[in-house]
């Protein structure tokens, strides 16, 4: 069961996606989650809080996710293809969040927006990171400048949000594997590619022949 500041979250999410940040009141939000407004300055000092606390939740997430990954995989392509397939997967997860992320965030206070920018700093240097130490390992191709990589990788996945649906034909999981074979052909050596531990993270050309 969802707690009431879950209920606060979900109902806001709702509300912010249909009429904007700027027109939906605090008011608002406690009746749709059947809650009280003292019950909302409980969670939250205020709806500019809220539209903070949306933002945080999922960078927060992938940020964690990119750490762990870090400590848990000891060579830079198992990094890299933990980190980008959490990276998709949160298009699935926190799907209303990011939504409302793009289309709310000029609207973040600056206090708040100085924090968020902090941790979409350190997630993009820790992509960054994982490209160069590829490179120095022997893994990624060297000729390719580390900032570009990475800033390739992060316009790339974080473009899903305007096509993705939870409906559509491919699975959330099927689009990640997808993603970490077109990122990884794109940056692995011939004989990195030709390695047996790396081979379960691209997809197989299968042919199939009628008859």
């Amino acid at each position: 069961m969802a707690t009431l500041k879950e209920r606060i979250i979900e109902s806001s999410l709702d509300l912010f996606e249909k009429h904007g940040y700027h027109g939906v009141s605090v008011n608002q939000i406690v009746e749709r989650c059947g809650a009280s407004k003292g019950g909302f300055y409980h969670y939250f000092q205020s709806k500019d809080e809220l539209l903070y606390v949306i933002h945080d939740t999922f960078i927060t997430y992938v940020l964690k996710k990119a750490n762990q990954a870090k400590k848990q995989y000891d060579t830079p392509t198992k990094q890299l293809q933990a980190i980008v397939y959490s990276f998709v997967r949160v298009f699935d997860i926190y799907k209303a969040h990011i939504s409302v992320f793009y289309q709310e965030s000029t609207y973040l206070k600056p206090e708040y927006e100085e924090l968020i920018k902090k941790k979409r700093d350190q997630f993009k240097r820790n992509i960054f990171h994982v490209v160069e130490e590829g490179q120095q390992a022997g893994e990624f191709r060297s000729e390719l400048p580390p900032n570009i990589a990475g800033m390739a990788i992060l316009g790339m996945v974080n473009w899903t949000y305007k096509w993705y649906r939870k409906d559509g034909a491919q699975s959330i999981d099927d689009i990640a594997s997808v993603f970490v074979d077109f990122i990884l052909h794109s940056l692995l050596t011939p004989d990195a590619k030709k390695c047996d531990c790396n081979k379960s993270f691209l997809i197989k050309n299968e042919v199939h022949h009628n008859g």
